[in-house]
């Protein structure tokens, strides 16, 4: 691969630590959106973003890239980075890579010729980011139960990427792990592994005796119905993406107590998490260059 010029724009720890990753790999690259960190980094940062663009090959965007589709995820930035700004600036040949680019976000490329492409789209980096997005979710586990995982019921909503890697690590710890599924083929994948499959039309029937339940289905499954079949010191941990996977309100109200954990990777494993975004990067520059 030739040498590249990277800019990496906005995000958290893991975007920090995946500039100095790709420096140390013999690449140039400027950083922007990092004033109000307290993060120990060694890179001046560019004065604006028209700098940053002016003077690199591939702009790197957050993880995920915005929660409202219209202002960059730059929270230790003192102001707002409008997406239709940046894209304004973005020449035809440069690159933006972020994760999850929503449609509204991709409409806003399309219209200013930008080309975009998304890191979550690309399975290498969607599954082993759900590597430690598993490990931190075990790890709210441990903290806000009463009791150990090991020999804990443990609910699994979902059987996707990180449902996968999730119930194997619960199971490795020596949970009951119980997995609910909607297709024939995953409830046969779930029986194989040693865990118990939960078809939907029978979750309520599991939820009673959960002592800890993991979601990773991005809409509500655990609705009002749902929640009165839950113990009230069962702690539901949600690792879904917004709108999430449970009514929180009702939860509250009956007494339950629930963790939403997003952006679990750049929490607990950043310098892990910018290895992957790292290497999901090379890949798709490669890919490009041919």
């Amino acid at each position: 691969m030739n040498k590249k010029r990277y800019g990496v724009l906005g995000g958290d720890l893991r975007s920090a630590k995946l500039a100095e990753l790709i420096r140390a790999q013999g690449d140039d690259v400027s950083i922007y959106g990092f004033e109000k960190s307290n993060f120990d980094i060694s890179f001046k940062e560019s004065e604006n973003i028209d700098e940053l663009i002016k003077k690199t090959d591939v702009i790197i965007g957050p993880l995920p890239c915005s929660y409202d589709n219209k202002t960059l995820n730059a929270p230790y930035h003192q102001k707002k980075i409008y997406i239709e700004e940046i894209f304004k600036k973005i020449k035809k040949e440069q690159l933006f890579i972020a994760g999850k680019l929503g449609e509204e976000i991709l409409k806003i490329a399309r219209e200013n010729n930008v080309n975009c492409i998304d890191l979550l789209k690309r399975e290498e980096m969607a599954v082993l980011n759900s590597i430690p997005t598993a490990e931190g979710a075990i790890q709210i586990a441990m903290e806000e139960m009463v009791e150990t995982v090991h020999g804990s019921k443990a609910v699994v909503l979902g059987f996707g990427r990180i449902g996968k890697i999730l119930a194997k690590m619960l199971n490795g710890i020596g949970a009951d792990v119980y997995v609910e599924a909607r297709k024939h083929s995953d409830i046969a994948w779930i029986r194989s592994y040693g865990y118990t499959p939960v078809p939907l039309n029978q979750l309520s029937l599991y939820l009673e005796n959960a002592d800890v339940i993991f979601n990773t289905i991005p809409y509500v499954i655990l609705n009002m119905d749902m929640l009165k079949k839950v113990k009230k010191n069962c702690i539901i941990i949600d690792l879904a993406s917004k709108p999430g996977g449970v009514d929180f309100e009702k939860a509250k109200e009956y007494g339950i107590k629930t963790v939403w954990a997003l952006s679990l990777p750049g929490k607990v494993a950043p310098l892990t998490a910018a290895g992957f975004l790292k290497d999901t990067v090379n890949n798709i520059v490669n890919e490009l260059e041919g």
